[in-house]
């Protein structure tokens, strides 16, 4: 099934296709990577086929699949889809050939939670697993990141990873990258975001190496772009390469805008496309000013400074909003997690509000909703619990 919206009279920018490398977006609405922690041994099922099967039907240009661990003991949890096996593709497979077959591009996150692994699911409660509350038959394991300090208070301490076993979770990022290509997506992102492993290289709070990899800026993002150009190596030159980044973390103490602009300049002379400018995850909480749009000032000044596409996220609820974004210059695409979990329609309610029509729908729902908007066009508003009829049916 194919849908277009004829953008010819208003032409809104969040509407208007975009080509990266071989790939081109229907339009610039995305859904970020959200973890879901329900699957069983890394393998997504029905769950996931519907969960994000609907925001293809829901009209978005690109949905990402949630954090997918490129190695077991690099999961969030239990939950977590993995990519770690060849067993992984055939599930992610049979998703990337839904939403292609509904006109979305598909992408996935690769990850390494690296100290915030063996967490608790959210509804289980907060922090890691212990031998106290694990689920039957599950149990805590040891964690990795970039020094032996903990990502926040109550965490364990986790091994402070040597320079050999850096290259196995590097080499995992290019093997899942390659059954990434297997299962059909069309972008890649890597994340190096809200407090994760490369989060973790990248984050003065939890770097303290007294290596090469450790110590100045430059030398904390080694190791992460060491990832990226073997990702890069790995993924057809005609695929576009996204990274998560956390702009800043929660404390002002950790990573600080400037030290994000330097590295996306870093990783678009790697070949990556597409930064996607996030933030927090280390130093507790978020100590920045909050509201509508929050982060996208970060999209904006990375964009402009890097030389670099960016995607932007934070609190964007609104049309008009997420249409200024992209018309305006902060960012190229715009993201949503929560505003699509609250409504997977959201892509098709803001085609139809920046383009007064309902071309984008499915034609399964299209013109049956056109009808009724017709009909109650000529009803008014619901003002009562009787019922309100047209003088002539016919009119209906």
């Amino acid at each position: 099934m194919t849908r277009s919206v004829d953008t010819a009279a208003t032409s809104p920018a969040l509407l208007t296709p975009l080509t990266l490398r071989g790939v081109t977006l229907p339009n610039r609405l995305v859904v970020a990577p959200m973890c879901q922690y329900s699957v069983d041994d890394g393998l997504v099922g029905d769950y996931h086929l519907v969960h994000l099967g609907r925001f293809a039907l829901g009209g978005f240009g690109l949905v990402v699949v949630e954090a997918t661990a490129v190695t077991a003991d690099g999961r969030i949890s239990h939950g977590d889809v993995g990519l770690w096996s060849d067993a992984h593709v055939p599930g992610l497979a049979r998703v990337v050939d839904f939403l292609h077959a509904h006109g979305t591009r598909a992408g996935i996150q690769l990850a390494h939670a690296g100290g915030k692994a063996s967490s608790l699911r959210p509804w289980d409660g907060t922090g890691p697993v212990t031998g106290d509350d694990a689920r039957p038959g599950e149990r805590p394991w040891p964690t990795v990141s970039a020094s032996a300090v903990p990502v926040g208070p109550g965490w364990p301490e986790p091994h402070a990873l040597t320079v050999e076993e850096m290259a196995g979770i590097r080499d995992a990022f290019v093997a899942a990258t390659r059954r990434s290509l297997a299962a059909g997506f069309d972008v890649v992102e890597v994340h190096a975001a809200h407090g994760y492993l490369l989060n973790q290289f990248l984050s003065p709070l939890t770097n303290r190496r007294e290596d090469g990899y450790g110590g100045s800026p430059e030398a904390r993002m080694r190791f992460p772009l060491e990832v990226v150009e073997a990702v890069r190596a790995a993924w057809p030159a005609d695929r576009p390469l996204f990274v998560r980044v956390s702009s800043v973390d929660g404390s002002p103490d950790g990573v600080t805008l400037e030290d994000t602009v330097a590295f996306a300049r870093e990783l678009a002379a790697r070949g990556v496309d597409v930064v996607d400018t996030s933030g927090g995850g280390l130093g507790g909480g978020w100590q920045h000013p909050i509201g509508y749009g929050y982060q996208v000032p970060f999209a904006a000044r990375v964009r402009a400074e890097a030389g670099v596409a960016t995607m932007a996220v934070g609190l964007i609820v609104d049309a008009r909003q997420a249409e200024a974004v992209v018309a305006g210059g902060s960012a190229d695409l715009v993201a949503v997690a929560r505003e699509a979990q609250d409504d997977p329609n959201f892509a098709l309610h803001v085609a139809r509000e920046l383009t007064a029509g309902y071309d984008a729908y499915p034609v399964q729902a299209g013109p049956r909703l056109a009808a009724r908007d017709r009909l109650l066009t000529q009803l008014g508003p619901w003002t009562g619990p009787d019922p309100v009829q047209l003088k002539d049916p016919l009119l209906a």
